[in-house]
Protein backbone atom coordinates (compact mmCIF):
# COMPACT_ATOMS: atom_id res chain seq x y z
CA UNK A 1 0.00 0.00 0.00
CA UNK A 2 2.80 2.38 0.69
CA UNK A 3 3.62 2.51 -3.18
CA UNK A 4 0.45 3.43 -3.83
CA UNK A 5 0.02 6.65 -2.13
CA UNK A 6 0.83 9.30 -4.40
CA UNK A 7 3.67 11.53 -5.17
CA UNK A 8 1.85 14.49 -3.52
CA UNK A 9 0.96 12.93 -0.23
CA UNK A 10 4.53 12.87 0.54
CA UNK A 11 4.72 16.45 0.92
CA UNK A 12 5.59 17.70 4.49
CA UNK A 13 7.34 20.75 6.09
CA UNK A 14 11.34 21.23 5.04
CA UNK A 15 14.11 23.39 5.63
CA UNK A 16 16.20 25.10 2.95
CA UNK A 17 18.46 28.06 2.42
CA UNK A 18 17.93 30.23 -0.61
CA UNK A 19 20.80 31.69 -1.92
CA UNK A 20 21.38 34.75 -4.57
CA UNK A 21 20.36 37.98 -5.82
CA UNK A 22 17.27 39.41 -3.98
CA UNK A 23 15.76 42.86 -6.01
CA UNK A 24 12.30 44.34 -5.93
CA UNK A 25 9.40 43.51 -8.32
CA UNK A 26 7.41 46.78 -9.25
CA UNK A 27 4.52 46.35 -11.00
CA UNK A 28 2.59 49.55 -12.52
CA UNK A 29 -1.03 48.17 -13.79
CA UNK A 30 -2.87 50.70 -15.45
CA UNK A 31 -5.09 50.87 -19.25
CA UNK A 32 -3.94 52.31 -22.38
CA UNK A 33 -6.60 54.50 -24.17
CA UNK A 34 -4.57 57.42 -26.27
CA UNK A 35 -1.58 57.84 -27.97
CA UNK A 36 0.89 60.75 -26.61
CA UNK A 37 0.75 63.64 -28.60
CA UNK A 38 4.69 64.17 -27.55
CA UNK A 39 6.07 61.25 -29.18
CA UNK A 40 4.52 57.72 -30.68
CA UNK A 41 3.78 55.90 -28.04
CA UNK A 42 0.88 54.87 -25.71
CA UNK A 43 -0.55 56.62 -22.61
CA UNK A 44 -0.56 54.27 -19.82
CA UNK A 45 -3.75 55.42 -16.85
CA UNK A 46 -2.48 54.03 -13.78
CA UNK A 47 -4.51 52.21 -11.93
CA UNK A 48 -2.84 50.33 -9.03
CA UNK A 49 0.55 49.63 -8.22
CA UNK A 50 2.31 46.29 -6.49
CA UNK A 51 5.81 46.05 -4.92
CA UNK A 52 6.87 42.20 -4.36
CA UNK A 53 10.32 40.30 -3.84
CA UNK A 54 11.76 39.41 -6.70
CA UNK A 55 14.52 37.46 -7.92
CA UNK A 56 15.88 34.92 -5.14
CA UNK A 57 12.98 36.01 -3.27
CA UNK A 58 10.13 34.91 -6.01
CA UNK A 59 12.17 31.89 -5.16
CA UNK A 60 11.74 31.98 -1.12
CA UNK A 61 7.64 33.07 -1.50
CA UNK A 62 7.11 29.90 -3.76
CA UNK A 63 9.02 28.06 -1.01
CA UNK A 64 6.80 29.30 1.73
CA UNK A 65 3.51 28.61 -0.02
CA UNK A 66 5.25 24.81 -0.56
CA UNK A 67 5.01 24.66 2.74
CA UNK A 68 9.09 25.56 3.81
CA UNK A 69 10.80 27.30 6.44
CA UNK A 70 12.91 29.01 4.64
CA UNK A 71 16.37 31.03 5.59
CA UNK A 72 17.61 34.08 2.63
CA UNK A 73 21.75 34.46 2.43
CA UNK A 74 22.20 37.49 -0.01
CA UNK A 75 22.34 41.75 0.08
CA UNK A 76 20.35 44.51 -0.44
CA UNK A 77 21.42 48.23 -0.54
CA UNK A 78 21.23 50.82 1.75
CA UNK A 79 17.81 52.01 0.43
CA UNK A 80 14.26 51.83 0.51
CA UNK A 81 13.77 49.20 -2.48
CA UNK A 82 15.72 46.89 -0.41
CA UNK A 83 13.67 47.20 2.99
CA UNK A 84 10.35 46.88 1.13
CA UNK A 85 11.89 43.71 -0.02
CA UNK A 86 13.39 42.13 3.04
CA UNK A 87 9.70 43.45 5.20
CA UNK A 88 8.16 41.75 2.18
CA UNK A 89 9.70 38.28 3.25
CA UNK A 90 9.39 39.09 7.00
CA UNK A 91 5.71 39.56 6.61
CA UNK A 92 5.47 36.18 5.05
CA UNK A 93 7.32 34.53 7.76
CA UNK A 94 10.78 34.38 6.18
CA UNK A 95 14.10 34.33 8.17
CA UNK A 96 15.76 37.24 6.56
CA UNK A 97 18.60 37.03 9.08
CA UNK A 98 21.24 36.29 6.40
CA UNK A 99 19.88 39.61 4.21
CA UNK A 100 22.75 41.96 4.76
CA UNK A 101 23.11 45.25 3.86
CA UNK A 102 25.88 46.36 1.33
CA UNK A 103 26.39 50.51 1.36
CA UNK A 104 28.45 50.75 -1.75
CA UNK A 105 25.14 48.31 -3.83
CA UNK A 106 22.17 49.61 -4.83
CA UNK A 107 19.01 47.00 -4.75
CA UNK A 108 17.80 46.28 -7.89
CA UNK A 109 14.40 46.82 -9.06
CA UNK A 110 12.61 46.23 -12.24
CA UNK A 111 9.46 48.11 -12.49
CA UNK A 112 6.50 46.24 -15.46
CA UNK A 113 4.14 48.36 -17.27
CA UNK A 114 1.33 46.42 -17.57
CA UNK A 115 -1.61 47.47 -19.54
CA UNK A 116 -4.95 45.35 -20.79
CA UNK A 117 -3.24 42.35 -18.94
CA UNK A 118 -0.25 42.95 -21.27
CA UNK A 119 3.23 43.67 -20.63
CA UNK A 120 3.98 46.70 -22.20
CA UNK A 121 7.42 47.62 -21.20
CA UNK A 122 9.57 47.09 -18.37
CA UNK A 123 12.02 49.39 -16.31
CA UNK A 124 15.21 48.41 -14.79
CA UNK A 125 17.17 50.51 -11.73
CA UNK A 126 20.00 48.26 -11.01
CA UNK A 127 24.06 48.71 -11.87
CA UNK A 128 25.77 44.97 -11.41
CA UNK A 129 28.41 45.74 -8.02
CA UNK A 130 30.95 42.27 -7.52
CA UNK A 131 31.13 42.08 -3.53
CA UNK A 132 33.81 43.74 -2.44
CA UNK A 133 36.28 41.02 -1.24
CA UNK A 134 37.21 42.59 1.83
CA UNK A 135 33.51 41.14 2.88
CA UNK A 136 33.93 37.88 1.50
CA UNK A 137 35.13 36.45 4.57
CA UNK A 138 32.39 37.82 6.61
CA UNK A 139 29.88 36.96 4.39
CA UNK A 140 30.59 33.15 4.21
CA UNK A 141 31.17 33.14 8.20
CA UNK A 142 27.14 34.37 7.94
CA UNK A 143 26.62 31.44 5.55
CA UNK A 144 28.28 29.03 7.95
CA UNK A 145 26.01 29.92 10.70
CA UNK A 146 23.02 29.70 8.87
CA UNK A 147 23.12 26.00 6.75
CA UNK A 148 22.36 24.11 10.22
CA UNK A 149 19.37 22.18 9.91
CA UNK A 150 18.85 22.87 6.33
CA UNK A 151 18.26 20.14 4.13
CA UNK A 152 18.89 21.90 0.42
CA UNK A 153 20.33 24.86 -0.43
CA UNK A 154 19.20 26.60 -3.47
CA UNK A 155 21.38 29.14 -4.90
CA UNK A 156 19.45 31.76 -7.25
CA UNK A 157 21.73 33.62 -9.26
CA UNK A 158 21.19 36.42 -11.58
CA UNK A 159 24.52 37.65 -12.23
CA UNK A 160 23.93 40.58 -10.08
CA UNK A 161 27.76 40.82 -8.63
CA UNK A 162 26.85 39.03 -4.80
CA UNK A 163 27.63 35.61 -5.95
CA UNK A 164 31.59 35.96 -6.79
CA UNK A 165 33.70 32.88 -7.74
CA UNK A 166 35.41 32.85 -4.10
CA UNK A 167 31.83 32.94 -2.22
CA UNK A 168 30.55 30.25 -4.83
CA UNK A 169 33.34 27.99 -3.97
CA UNK A 170 33.54 28.34 -0.14
CA UNK A 171 29.41 28.34 -0.04
CA UNK A 172 29.29 24.92 -2.04
CA UNK A 173 32.55 23.58 -0.09
CA UNK A 174 31.15 24.24 3.35
CA UNK A 175 27.84 22.89 1.82
CA UNK A 176 29.08 19.57 0.93
CA UNK A 177 30.82 19.29 3.98
CA UNK A 178 27.69 19.18 5.80
CA UNK A 179 26.07 16.53 3.36
CA UNK A 180 23.37 19.33 2.25
CA UNK A 181 21.98 19.14 -1.57
CA UNK A 182 22.92 21.51 -3.50
CA UNK A 183 20.93 23.03 -6.51
CA UNK A 184 21.53 26.15 -8.67
CA UNK A 185 19.99 27.86 -11.33
CA UNK A 186 22.51 29.29 -13.47
CA UNK A 187 23.87 32.38 -14.95
CA UNK A 188 26.78 33.63 -17.31
CA UNK A 189 28.65 31.11 -19.27
CA UNK A 190 31.22 29.97 -17.09
CA UNK A 191 29.56 26.76 -14.85
CA UNK A 192 33.03 26.21 -13.82
CA UNK A 193 32.32 28.57 -10.65
CA UNK A 194 29.43 26.08 -9.39
CA UNK A 195 31.80 23.33 -9.55
CA UNK A 196 30.69 20.47 -6.80
CA UNK A 197 26.69 21.37 -7.14
CA UNK A 198 24.54 18.30 -6.91
CA UNK A 199 21.92 19.79 -9.67
CA UNK A 200 22.09 22.41 -12.47
CA UNK A 201 19.33 24.19 -13.95
CA UNK A 202 20.25 25.88 -17.26
CA UNK A 203 17.80 26.95 -19.56
CA UNK A 204 18.48 26.10 -23.34
CA UNK A 205 20.01 29.23 -24.05
CA UNK A 206 22.10 29.19 -21.08
CA UNK A 207 23.17 26.07 -21.60
CA UNK A 208 24.55 26.43 -24.99
CA UNK A 209 26.46 29.66 -24.48
CA UNK A 210 28.01 27.55 -21.21
CA UNK A 211 29.35 24.78 -23.20
CA UNK A 212 30.90 26.59 -25.93
CA UNK A 213 29.38 24.52 -28.23
CA UNK A 214 27.40 25.90 -31.95
CA UNK A 215 23.23 26.02 -31.68
CA UNK A 216 23.26 22.74 -34.11
CA UNK A 217 25.15 20.41 -31.27
CA UNK A 218 23.25 18.00 -30.23
CA UNK A 219 21.76 18.89 -26.59
CA UNK A 220 23.29 15.65 -25.21
CA UNK A 221 26.73 16.85 -26.45
CA UNK A 222 25.92 19.99 -24.13
CA UNK A 223 24.80 18.47 -21.20
CA UNK A 224 27.81 16.23 -21.21
CA UNK A 225 30.15 19.29 -21.64
CA UNK A 226 28.15 20.90 -18.45
CA UNK A 227 28.42 18.02 -16.68
CA UNK A 228 32.52 17.29 -16.87
CA UNK A 229 32.64 21.18 -16.00
CA UNK A 230 30.80 21.09 -13.02
CA UNK A 231 30.90 17.63 -11.53
CA UNK A 232 27.12 17.98 -10.75
CA UNK A 233 25.32 14.30 -10.98
CA UNK A 234 22.08 15.86 -12.67
CA UNK A 235 21.70 18.79 -15.38
CA UNK A 236 18.00 19.83 -15.79
CA UNK A 237 17.70 22.36 -19.38
CA UNK A 238 14.76 23.69 -19.34
CA UNK A 239 13.07 24.20 -22.65
CA UNK A 240 10.40 26.56 -22.24
CA UNK A 241 7.01 25.04 -24.32
CA UNK A 242 9.25 21.71 -24.85
CA UNK A 243 9.58 20.96 -21.06
CA UNK A 244 12.47 20.15 -19.06
CA UNK A 245 15.37 17.80 -20.57
CA UNK A 246 17.60 15.67 -17.87
CA UNK A 247 20.73 14.02 -18.36
CA UNK A 248 22.78 12.22 -16.06
CA UNK A 249 26.72 11.27 -15.66
CA UNK A 250 26.16 7.95 -18.09
CA UNK A 251 24.51 10.35 -20.77
CA UNK A 252 21.06 9.24 -19.80
CA UNK A 253 18.32 11.45 -21.44
CA UNK A 254 14.83 12.19 -20.59
CA UNK A 255 12.28 14.65 -21.98
CA UNK A 256 9.48 15.79 -19.25
CA UNK A 257 6.53 17.98 -21.70
CA UNK A 258 4.89 20.52 -19.84
CA UNK A 259 1.32 21.55 -20.27
CA UNK A 260 0.07 24.81 -19.61
CA UNK A 261 -3.49 25.95 -20.68
CA UNK A 262 -3.11 29.62 -21.22
CA UNK A 263 0.21 31.44 -21.17
CA UNK A 264 -0.10 35.26 -20.10
CA UNK A 265 3.32 35.61 -18.48
CA UNK A 266 6.24 33.60 -18.48
CA UNK A 267 8.21 36.35 -15.93
CA UNK A 268 9.42 33.74 -12.55
CA UNK A 269 8.92 30.34 -14.41
CA UNK A 270 12.33 29.69 -13.73
CA UNK A 271 11.89 30.79 -10.21
CA UNK A 272 8.54 28.21 -9.74
CA UNK A 273 10.55 25.42 -11.63
CA UNK A 274 13.68 25.85 -9.06
CA UNK A 275 11.44 26.64 -5.73
CA UNK A 276 9.36 23.00 -6.99
CA UNK A 277 12.79 21.08 -7.17
CA UNK A 278 14.13 21.80 -4.44
CA UNK A 279 10.81 21.37 -2.34
CA UNK A 280 10.63 17.64 -4.00
CA UNK A 281 14.16 17.22 -3.25
CA UNK A 282 13.91 18.23 0.47
CA UNK A 283 10.94 15.77 0.76
CA UNK A 284 12.91 12.85 -0.48
CA UNK A 285 11.20 12.34 -3.73
CA UNK A 286 13.45 11.62 -7.09
CA UNK A 287 15.42 13.70 -9.37
CA UNK A 288 12.34 12.74 -12.33
CA UNK A 289 9.52 12.93 -9.57
CA UNK A 290 11.00 16.73 -8.94
CA UNK A 291 10.47 17.47 -12.59
CA UNK A 292 7.08 16.39 -13.10
CA UNK A 293 5.80 18.32 -10.62
CA UNK A 294 8.11 21.45 -11.61
CA UNK A 295 6.50 21.15 -14.70
CA UNK A 296 3.10 21.19 -13.15
CA UNK A 297 4.18 24.22 -11.08
CA UNK A 298 5.98 26.13 -14.28
CA UNK A 299 2.46 25.69 -16.05
CA UNK A 300 -0.09 27.11 -13.28
CA UNK A 301 2.56 30.04 -12.62
CA UNK A 302 2.50 31.50 -16.64
CA UNK A 303 -1.12 31.29 -16.72
CA UNK A 304 -1.23 34.58 -14.49
CA UNK A 305 0.64 38.04 -14.69
CA UNK A 306 4.12 38.64 -12.94
CA UNK A 307 5.80 36.46 -10.64
CA UNK A 308 3.40 34.05 -9.07
CA UNK A 309 3.24 31.77 -6.12
CA UNK A 310 2.25 28.82 -7.15
CA UNK A 311 0.32 26.68 -3.61
CA UNK A 312 -0.11 23.47 -2.40
CA UNK A 313 -3.97 22.95 -2.66
CA UNK A 314 -3.35 24.56 -6.52
CA UNK A 315 -1.06 22.03 -7.42
CA UNK A 316 -2.59 18.95 -5.96
CA UNK A 317 -5.89 20.15 -8.13
CA UNK A 318 -3.65 20.27 -11.28
CA UNK A 319 -1.86 16.93 -10.21
CA UNK A 320 -5.45 15.10 -9.68
CA UNK A 321 -6.62 15.78 -13.01
CA UNK A 322 -3.52 13.32 -14.32
CA UNK A 323 -3.10 10.97 -11.44
CA UNK A 324 -5.97 9.75 -9.55
CA UNK A 325 -3.85 8.38 -6.99
CA UNK A 326 -2.34 10.91 -5.33
CA UNK A 327 -5.75 11.44 -3.72
CA UNK A 328 -4.39 8.62 -1.17
CA UNK A 329 -2.77 9.81 1.90
CA UNK A 330 -1.32 8.00 4.98
CA UNK A 331 -1.05 9.34 8.14
CA UNK A 332 2.36 10.19 8.08
CA UNK A 333 2.26 12.55 5.12
CA UNK A 334 -1.28 14.31 6.29
CA UNK A 335 0.57 17.63 5.89
CA UNK A 336 -0.36 17.64 2.81
CA UNK A 337 -4.16 16.94 2.44
CA UNK A 338 -4.16 19.82 5.80
CA UNK A 339 -2.80 22.28 3.48
CA UNK A 340 -5.30 21.37 0.54
CA UNK A 341 -8.07 21.56 2.72
CA UNK A 342 -7.27 25.11 4.86
CA UNK A 343 -10.46 26.99 5.21
CA UNK A 344 -12.49 24.60 3.03
CA UNK A 345 -15.36 21.88 4.83
CA UNK A 346 -15.22 18.26 4.58
CA UNK A 347 -17.19 15.09 5.35
CA UNK A 348 -15.87 12.02 6.70
CA UNK A 349 -16.51 8.90 6.04
CA UNK A 350 -15.26 5.58 7.47
CA UNK A 351 -15.89 2.46 4.55
CA UNK A 352 -14.25 -1.51 4.60
CA UNK A 353 -12.32 -2.50 1.84
CA UNK A 354 -12.98 -6.02 2.78
CA UNK A 355 -16.25 -5.51 1.69
CA UNK A 356 -15.63 -4.69 -1.73
CA UNK A 357 -17.31 -1.41 -3.18
CA UNK A 358 -20.75 -2.29 -3.57
CA UNK A 359 -23.67 -0.81 -5.03
CA UNK A 360 -24.98 0.39 -1.39
CA UNK A 361 -21.17 2.03 -0.65
CA UNK A 362 -21.21 3.93 -4.04
CA UNK A 363 -25.05 5.12 -3.66
CA UNK A 364 -24.10 6.76 0.36
CA UNK A 365 -20.73 8.19 -1.27
CA UNK A 366 -22.89 9.81 -4.36
CA UNK A 367 -25.17 10.69 -1.78
CA UNK A 368 -23.08 12.87 0.21
CA UNK A 369 -21.27 14.12 -2.81
CA UNK A 370 -24.60 15.50 -4.86
CA UNK A 371 -25.76 16.90 -1.54
CA UNK A 372 -23.20 19.27 -0.25
CA UNK A 373 -20.31 21.09 -1.55
CA UNK A 374 -17.83 19.88 0.96
CA UNK A 375 -15.23 17.65 -0.11
CA UNK A 376 -15.51 14.36 0.29
CA UNK A 377 -13.15 12.44 2.14
CA UNK A 378 -12.47 8.62 2.48
CA UNK A 379 -11.04 6.60 5.60
CA UNK A 380 -10.00 2.88 4.90
CA UNK A 381 -11.22 1.44 8.19
CA UNK A 382 -9.73 -2.44 7.70
CA UNK A 383 -6.04 -2.88 8.91
CA UNK A 384 -5.39 -5.51 5.68
CA UNK A 385 -6.08 -3.31 3.27
CA UNK A 386 -7.35 -4.06 -0.09
CA UNK A 387 -5.03 -2.47 -3.03
CA UNK A 388 -7.47 -2.82 -5.96
CA UNK A 389 -10.73 -1.71 -3.90
CA UNK A 390 -8.87 1.34 -2.76
CA UNK A 391 -7.71 1.92 -6.30
CA UNK A 392 -11.10 1.69 -7.79
CA UNK A 393 -12.37 4.00 -4.55
CA UNK A 394 -9.98 7.11 -6.06
CA UNK A 395 -11.45 6.39 -9.60
CA UNK A 396 -14.45 8.08 -8.40
CA UNK A 397 -14.95 11.49 -9.18
CA UNK A 398 -17.04 11.49 -6.19
CA UNK A 399 -14.63 11.10 -3.65
CA UNK A 400 -12.06 13.93 -3.18
CA UNK A 401 -9.24 12.12 -0.89
CA UNK A 402 -8.87 9.04 0.75
CA UNK A 403 -6.43 8.24 4.52
CA UNK A 404 -5.47 4.87 4.51
CA UNK A 405 -2.89 3.44 7.45
CA UNK A 406 -3.83 5.49 10.05
CA UNK A 407 -3.55 4.64 13.85
CA UNK A 408 -4.78 7.88 15.85
CA UNK A 409 -8.24 8.95 13.30
CA UNK A 410 -8.68 11.10 16.13
CA UNK A 411 -5.65 12.89 15.11
CA UNK A 412 -6.60 12.99 11.47
CA UNK A 413 -10.10 14.61 12.60
CA UNK A 414 -7.83 17.12 14.37
CA UNK A 415 -5.66 17.70 11.53
CA UNK A 416 -8.55 18.01 8.41
CA UNK A 417 -11.57 19.03 11.58
CA UNK A 418 -14.00 17.85 9.07
CA UNK A 419 -17.80 19.00 9.66
CA UNK A 420 -19.10 15.25 10.02
CA UNK A 421 -18.17 12.12 10.39
CA UNK A 422 -19.76 8.92 9.07
CA UNK A 423 -19.22 5.36 8.80
CA UNK A 424 -20.82 2.92 5.90
CA UNK A 425 -22.27 -0.31 7.47
CA UNK A 426 -24.72 -2.75 5.80
CA UNK A 427 -24.99 -0.59 2.45
CA UNK A 428 -26.24 2.20 5.01
CA UNK A 429 -24.43 5.59 5.91
CA UNK A 430 -24.50 6.14 9.81
CA UNK A 431 -23.47 9.37 11.79
CA UNK A 432 -20.88 9.07 14.60
CA UNK A 433 -20.71 11.40 17.17
CA UNK A 434 -16.82 10.56 18.20
CA UNK A 435 -14.07 10.11 16.46
CA UNK A 436 -12.78 7.47 17.95
CA UNK A 437 -16.38 5.59 16.26
CA UNK A 438 -15.04 5.68 12.66
CA UNK A 439 -12.12 2.67 13.76
CA UNK A 440 -13.04 -0.76 13.32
Amino acid sequence: MVGLAGTFSRFCPFRVLVIGDFMLDTYTFGTVQRISPEAPVSVVQVESEEKRPGGAGNVVLNLTSLGGFVSCFGRIGDDVAGMDMKNSLSYAGVDTAGIFVDSNFQTPVKNRIIADNQQIVRVDFEHVEPLAQELEGRVLDLFTKLIDGVQVVAISDYGKGFLTDTLLAGIIQRAKDASVLIVVDPKGCDFSKYRGVDVIKPNLKEAYLASGLPAEAPLEDVADRILQETGAAIVMITRSNDGISLFDRNRNHKVFPVKVRDVKDVTGAGDTVLAMVTCALANGMSVDEAIQLSNLAAGIAVERLGCARVTIPELAMRLLDNDVVSKIFEEDHIFALQEILKNKQSVLVGVNSGEGLTAGTFRCLSSIARNCDRELIVYIRDSCIDDDFVRILASLSEVGFIVVKSESIEHICKVINPDEVFVIEDDTLVPVNHAMAILA
